[in-house]
């Protein structure tokens, strides 16, 4: 460890290779968490180059628990997390939409580890059990069009790190790979980035994976569609800035989308919005990002008639009746 810490300090830039071999050697828990503090420090200073980046993805892919889910043609809704807003459970919430509008999603998510409360924390909260079990999570996605695969079970290896980022409690690298590693690898996928720089390096690394994705940022730094400002999407088809009123959406004030200061109340927040009784700001937040999700699955319907169907979905309250059905 130590050349490779003396190395990235002179700004080097490690190959794929090596980096998919270091954090092989991580997860043999090779080093103690003063040298792993140092190794993560390092990214904290420079941005992580798109070999390094490639490699470290290709070594958690190699480590995963893998799972086949492609009989059902999935989206994956994984933001990176890390931009610090606070925010309820933006794509937590529109992923179950989305199952409730007749779509299958097969959603990787992880605790909150730089915030309050992560998808797993608000789902855990309300009773789900997580499994690496691939009858249930097909049974799951069959019955509820939606089931959940919790990282740390899925990358057991990644264990050697968790006591390190729980104490730093702030956004790492392992951040910026988490919606890059879901082990069913889905079809489809839209996930929110924190910058734009990782936005670029996310589209050349989406686009040798051979499927279709939205990748969306926030001009005002969310890692989702937040109404708040203009947001950029990028896709297979092309990189695009957007307004929100030429989506016909209003621009929501931040406070609107205040998620709480504990896991039960996020958890409160999403059950009140997937019961229909959300406040007009947060339904529109969560049918943008579930809007979204419908476009990326069926990218020839305007953006604007799938925003209109998961609005139309909110309404119907068939949300709070997908999730009671994983929660059985």
């Amino acid at each position: 460890m130590k050349k490779i810490l003396e190395r990235l300090h002179q700004q080097e830039i490690l190959s794929r290779d090596e980096a998919r071999e270091i954090l092989h050697r991580i997860a043999r828990e090779e080093f103690n968490d003063i040298q792993l503090m140092a190794f993560i420090g390092c990214y904290q200073m420079r941005n992580i180059s798109l070999q390094e980046l490639q490699g470290f993805r290709d070594a958690l892919l190699d480590l995963c628990i893998a799972v086949d889910l492609s009989e059902f043609e999935a989206i994956d809704m994984c933001g990176t997390g890390g931009d610090g807003k606070n925010t309820f459970n933006v794509s937590t919430t529109a992923s179950f939409i989305v199952a409730a509008a007749g779509y299958k999603v097969a959603k990787h998510g992880n605790y909150g580890v730089s915030s309050i409360c992560g998808s797993s924390n608000v789902l855990e909260s309300l009773g789900y059990q997580f499994s690496t079990d691939t009858a249930r999570l097909k049974r799951e996605l069959s019955n509820a069009n939606i089931t959940f695969l919790h990282a740390p079970l899925f990358h057991p290896a990644m264990k050697s790190v968790a006591t390190v980022r729980k104490t730093l409690k702030m956004k790492t690298f392992f951040n910026m790979l988490g919606p890059l590693v879901n082990p069913a690898q889905p079809k489809y996928q839209l996930t929110g980035v924190f910058n734009q720089e990782l936005a670029r390096l996310y589209k050349y690394i989406l686009q040798d994976c051979e499927r279709e994705f939205i990748i969306l940022h926030s001009m005002d730094v969310y890692d989702e569609i937040s109404l708040t400002d203009e947001f950029r999407m990028i896709s297979n088809r092309g990189d695009r800035l957007m307004h929100p009123q030429v989506l016909d959406l209003p621009i929501l004030n931040p406070q609107q989308l205040y998620g709480g200061n504990s896991i039960e109340e996020s958890a409160d927040i999403l059950v009140s919005i997937l019961s229909g009784e959300g406040t007009g700001a947060q339904n529109l937040a969560v049918a943008a990002n579930a809007g979204m999700a419908i476009h990326c699955m069926v990218n020839d319907r305007p953006i604007r008639d799938c925003i209109r169907e998961a609005l139309e979905t909110i309404h119907s309250k068939k949300g709070i009746e997908t999730l009671k059905s994983i929660l059985q």
